[in-house]
């Protein structure tokens, strides 16, 4: 393998305990830096905190060996070379990214600098972050040769994020100095020569030793406006795909149909024109925000962003609509709900359009079962059980004598539920798919009644009649 870098990662979240794993997965010594004691001892005793593909594994061959987790954050700056900051940035009222966080942190590494440092922005922050970031620093009374600072944003999916970051589609580094982009590089060599993908249990993914990842050398502000302008365009192919799947619930067309006619050409693709119930998570509404407001502080009109929220918005309301189409009124119904975090294989329910819906269902008046496979701890820690709102082993267990099942989070088991024995357990036999998992001819012809997004309903006698043509 290529040579071992020392590196610090500050934060112990989504993005900093992928890295700090990864980074020891690529053979280099890491120490992560949490200011949280607790999430520290639990992470020392084997406990990843998150709900994340390949995380456990990597975190019980690598604790207390490669990858050392303390909250002296001095002690972790004076040992490495690297030091990459992946704190939130959460939203401000404003709509601006909260950079108090990452203030914190550099003024804290300023304090312990003991030689050559490189400063790494991983954390999704916007343009000119580097620039303050320096400053605080050289404010703290550290020489400007001491120090360089580097944004080298991630592209990971929750619930993919280990092999994301380790198969990336490119790895992008903003630096404006040769000796901090030659560290960043050889940081990433063992993935850019092809050299990890030829260990015997390397993670797999679809680059190799034949097509390793590209590794893109920029500035630090195209490097930082890379990031916003990705999260920012992903949201909008989602919110397009979702007025798309409205205009086809007009018109009785089928919306998967149509992405399907659109992904094939080559310009778009076929990634993201899934219709459902809007985005959610940690970056996508936050990035969006974030994005346009950086765009009005430089005088640039970016209103499609403002479009983009709003259709997501929308998306919620015109769903909780197509319940209570289904239902006639909403008060006093008992609704199943099959997922609660703001996608499937992940326990992340930051910015959830599920956790939104189930809070508009209670609003109305609804009794609540709730389901998720991963993600109900941190759905009560937010919305605690009440006796409207109560927490289930199963999906089956959801949907015990129900007037309506929806499933609002793609989790891949709830595509292959036992249609017969949920028609057996249920109140009506209603199924509202705020994810298309299924085909609605499939679902009818097992006695339901199936709505879902930008598609025909479909019900046992529609199909009855079709069949009869």
């Amino acid at each position: 393998m290529d040579k071992n870098i020392q590196i610090a990662v500050v934060g112990s979240g989504y993005v900093g305990l992928v890295a700090a794993v990864c980074f020891a997965e690529m053979g280099h010594t890491v120490i992560c830096v949490d200011n949280d004691d607790r999430k520290v001892a639990a992470l020392q005793g084997g406990d990843t905190l998150i709900h994340e593909n390949h995380l456990p594994e990597l975190l019980e061959r690598y604790r207390n060996t490669k990858i050392r987790f303390m909250s002296d954050l001095g002690e972790a700056t004076r040992e490495c070379e690297a030091i990459f900051i992946a704190v939130g940035t959460p939203q401000s009222e404003t709509g601006d990214a909260d950079l108090s966080y990452v203030e914190a942190v550099a003024c804290e590494i300023a304090r312990s600098i003991n030689g050559y440092k490189v400063i790494v922005e991983k954390s999704t922050v916007p343009v000119y972050t580097n620039e303050w970031v320096r400053r605080a620093i050289e404010r703290n009374g550290v020489d400007r040769n001491l120090f360089d600072v580097v944004s080298n944003p991630e592209f990971l999916r929750e619930g993919t994020a280990v092999a994301d970051f380790l198969h990336p589609d490119r790895i992008v580094v903003g630096a404006d100095s040769d000796k901090a982009a030659a560290l960043l590089q050889e940081i990433y060599a063992p993935l850019t020569s092809g050299e990890y993908y030829k260990l015997p249990n390397a993670i797999e993914g679809p680059c190799g030793p034949t097509e390793p990842p590209p590794l893109l050398l920029t500035s630090t502000k195209s490097a930082e406006i890379i990031k916003h302008a990705s999260n920012a365009f992903l949201a909008l192919k989602i919110s397009f795909i979702n007025a798309v799947s409205n205009l086809c619930e007009a018109t009785d067309a089928n919306v998967e149909q149509v992405a399907l006619g659109m992904g094939l050409d080559s310009r778009i693709g076929p990634k993201f024109l899934r219709p459902g119930i809007g985005y959610g998570g940690s970056c996508f509404p936050k990035d969006v925000a974030a994005f346009r407001s950086v765009a009005e502080q430089m005088g640039i009109d970016f209103n499609l962003l403002s479009e983009v929220e709003k259709i997501n918005v929308q998306q919620k309301k015109r769903f909780l609509a197509k319940v209570r189409s289904a239902l006639w009124t909403l008060r006093t119904k008992r609704i199943g709900v099959l997922g609660l975090a703001f996608k499937g294989e992940t326990d992340d329910i930051r910015e959830s359009p599920a956790i939104d819906l189930v809070e508009m269902l209670l609003g109305e008046g609804c009794s609540v079962t709730a389901f998720d496979p991963a993600a109900m701890k941190r759905t009560q820690d937010v919305l605690p059980a009440t006796s409207h709102l109560k927490y289930v082993n199963s999906a089956y267990e959801a949907a015990q004598d129900s007037d309506a099942l929806l499933i609002l989070t793609d989790w891949p088991e709830f595509a292959s539920l036992d249609l017969d024995r949920l028609n057996k357990i249920m109140r009506y036999p209603i199924i509202i798919d705020g994810r298309n998992l299924y085909d609605p001819h499939v679902v009818a012809q097992h006695g339901f009644t199936y709505l879902s997004i930008g598609r025909p309903a479909s019900n046992p006698m529609r199909e009855a009649v079709l069949a009869a043509k």
